[in-house]
């Protein structure tokens, strides 16, 4: 069991001998404990809705492969043992699984024993799943308990009525098929490393935790910052039958209560708004944040209390630009895609996760577009405390069909409700580069549709945020901004290309790749600000690799004999983008190497390949100053 004070510790824990890591050459290590010995993450899961008590099921499961998915006939959630050990919450493909197999398996099983707590008689228990890829079914001591469909979402279940006072048995069954019309984000349909895909990721990848929660409580809070007004609006809901509750909200500074407010109500929600005299402003220089206290009470007996935090601040766009607190950003970002050699999609430890978020901001980012993945709410956790901003971006599917719409629709809700109270996310990006949309510029009507559909959804469950509809080409007519994907490799040949937009003239009708459209039929320029949210991607050419077995990918974008020559390229090519005074920000290809995919400024092992000091050099020199706002645009 943990405390509440083991939680906070947890949270503000910055470990003093990895926070730089500085060597005498200037260049950072990496080489942390990730690198050496796995542990099942122990620390606290869900570090905005924070309860006192908690239970971590990390670690050792039995595990079974299902190939001929005879387990539901033979009744494997009967309680018999399953051959194999799997350490969670890590994939089987993983190394850090203890299993380490590359094949496809596309029905696997775990199971675990854990013991009856006396201290939970009269209460529920909340069994949480933070990620499950893709499909889960849930039995406890036999009982079916019920079902989640999803790889990135976290789901729960009350399995207090199917507890017995001695040991209890959960088994959990997972589909992961190889089907393109799941969302699948950078998973191969193979199974193998090909072009720009990877191993998958199947199963359990994040946390599992029990949490015994009073019978009336909190379901959820969600936190909208006023910046004008300085001051949280809260929203409470609660499992709870409509009564006569109060609701009470603390605001803290480090230690001090700012702010206090309580409300009475008669229904199972309620909203607050809570006045924050003077408030700190959330950015990625000063990422001020807030302590919140929610608690439910009855005749001024406390049944419920969870612990969360906030941060004030503002986004909004506004001539071409991107403004944060009412001040114009110029957008500094680079892709990461949160896959690791050792675990894949599932963070090896906390410690990565904040050693990532460091690094960016060393190289002198102040965003990153989290790349065809819906990352640990840890990582948003470290964004939010360091000052990182971010894109949230959903896992597409590859192909289209009305049931791949549902899918990846229901599941991005979702993420947009997990992750909406987090400061660091300025934008949401449900759907990159027509993926899952494939004919959309052919005047596909219901692929069309459907993307209209998925951003006009994102809006309706936040409308604070800009929601780009498909990022990097074949943008329809209600994206908030247009970004365009080009991986031009010369600053020369890039100027020249957006010269004519750069001077008043249209955006090119056409992007970098394969022709494509930057508008799909029927979408057209509006004003919105421009970026180029796929630029660089240089890689060093492997010379150990004869030029006949090179793979597409290392034609596809500029490649450098040395780190001497990658460094030049992106001075160059950084420079020449920011001098295009319509283009509001960018974002480099890429943070790490990928399996094959190697344009990463560190290696997959997270090994910087050029001086963390010269990257950012570079980057605190692209600053767009007031008198360089972005030149206008002709409609087009």
């Amino acid at each position: 069991m943990h405390s509440t004070a083991n939680v906070r510790g947890a949270l503000a824990r910055r470990n003093s001998d990895a926070q730089d890591g500085l060597e005498s050459n200037g260049e950072r290590s990496l080489d942390t404990e990730m690198s050496v010995k796995i542990q099942p993450r122990p620390e606290y899961p869900r570090p905005q809705f924070v309860r006192q008590q908690w239970t971590n099921l990390n670690g050792e499961w039995e595990f079974a492969f299902d190939d001929q998915e005879t387990g539901i006939a033979e009744s494997w959630f009967d309680g018999r043992s399953l051959d194999r050990r799997i350490t969670v919450p890590f994939p089987y493909q993983s190394e850090a699984s203890g299993i380490n197999e590359k094949e496809v398996h596309e029905v696997v099983w775990y199971a675990r024993d854990f013991d009856f707590h006396p201290e939970w008689r009269g209460q529920d228990l909340l069994l949480h799943f933070g990620a499950v890829d893709y499909a889960s079914t849930v039995w406890v001591n036999g009982n079916l308990v019920g079902g989640n469909r999803g790889g990135h979402v976290p789901f729960t279940f009350d399995i207090a009525p199917y507890l017995t006072e001695g040991s209890n048995r959960i088994v959990v069954r997972v589909e992961d098929r190889q089907d393109p019309c799941q969302p699948r984000g950078k998973q191969s349909v193979s199974g193998k490393p090909v072009g720009i895909d990877y191993y998958c990721t199947t199963g359990i990848w994040q946390t599992v935790w029990l949490e015994p929660v009073p019978q009336v409580r909190i379901e959820r809070i969600r936190v909208t910052p006023d910046v004008e007004e300085s001051a949280f609006k809260l929203s409470v809901y609660l499992h709870a039958p409509a009564a006569n509750w109060t609701i009470e909200a603390d605001v803290l500074e480090g230690e001090n209560v700012v702010a206090t407010l309580r409300k009475n109500t008669t229904n199972a929600s309620a909203r607050l708004f809570v006045r924050v005299p003077d408030a700190k402003l959330w950015s990625p220089d000063t990422p001020n944040l807030y302590d919140l206290r929610v608690r439910i009470l009855q005749n001024g007996e406390r049944l419920d209390e969870v612990e969360s935090y906030a941060g004030m601040r503002s986004i909004e766009l506004r001539n071409g630009e991107f403004l944060l607190n009412g001040e114009a950003v110029y957008l500094k970002m680079v892709l990461d895609q949160g896959y690791w050699p050792e675990s894949y999609l599932a963070a090896p430890s906390d410690d990565a996760l904040r050693a990532d978020v460091e690094i960016t901001k060393e190289l002198g980012f102040n965003g990153s577009r989290k790349h065809q993945k819906v990352e640990d709410p840890r990582w948003l956790y470290w964004c939010d405390k360091l000052g990182l901003l971010v894109w949230g971006e959903m896992a597409n599917a590859r192909d289209w069909s009305p049931e791949a719409e549902e899918m990846l629709l229901s599941e991005w809700q979702r993420v947009v409700q997990r992750d909406y109270n987090s400061p660091a996310i300025v934008s949401w990006v449900p759907l990159n580069e027509s993926w899952g949309v494939p004919e959309i510029d052919k005047g596909h009507a219901a692929q069309y549709a459907f993307v209209e559909r998925a951003v006009n959804a994102t809006r309706f469950l936040d409308p604070h945020r800009p929601v780009i509809d498909n990022d990097g080409w074949e943008h329809t007519d209600v994206s908030d901004v247009v970004t365009i994907h080009d991986y031009t490799s010369s600053g020369e040949e890039m100027f020249a290309k957006y010269a004519q937009t750069a001077a008043g003239g249209a955006l090119p009708d056409r992007t970098w790749w394969d022709g494509k459209l930057t508008f799909a039929q029927r979408g057209h320029y509006r004003g919105q600000p421009v970026m180029l949210t796929e630029v660089g991607g240089f890689l060093i050419r492997p010379h150990w690799l004869p030029a006949d077995q090179w793979d597409v990918l290392y034609d596809t974008y500029g490649s450098v004999n040395d780190t001497a020559e990658l460094l030049a390229k992106y001075e160059d090519l950084m420079g020449a983008i920011a001098s295009l005074r319509f283009v509001s920000g960018f974002c480099y290809t890429q943070l790490t190497d990928v399996e094959q995919e190697i344009n990463g400024l560190l290696t997959f092992d997270r090994r910087p390949k050029v001086p963390v000091a010269e990257i950012a050099r570079i980057n605190h020199s692209l600053r767009l100053r007031p008198s360089e706002a972005p030149a206008e645009i002709a409609a087009c």
